[in-house]
C-alpha cells in the first residue's frame, strides 16, 4: 500500500446525502476539483469507499 493517497473530488455534493457530505468535509474536500493528500489508513479507506462515486483516488509514490 502507498503511504499517501491523493484524493480528488470529481462530482459535486449537491443533492447528496448528509452522511456523504460529512465524509467529504471530513477529508477536507469542499470544492469540486480540489485535491487533498491523506495518509493511507483503514479509516481513510473506509471514507473513500463510502463516497467512491464522488472522488478519484491515486497512490502517491
Amino acid at each position: 500500500m502507498a503511504e499517501v493517497l491523493l484524493i480528488t473530488m470529481v462530482k459535486s455534493m449537491i443533492g447528496r446525502r448528509e452522511k456523504h457530505r460529512r465524509v467529504l468535509r471530513g477529508m477536507g474536500l469542499t470544492k469540486l476539483g480540489r485535491t487533498v493528500e491523506l495518509k493511507d489508513t483503514p479509516e481513510i479507506r473506509g471514507m473513500i469507499h463510502k463516497v467512491s462515486h464522488l472522488v478519484k483516488v491515486e497512490e502517491k509514490k
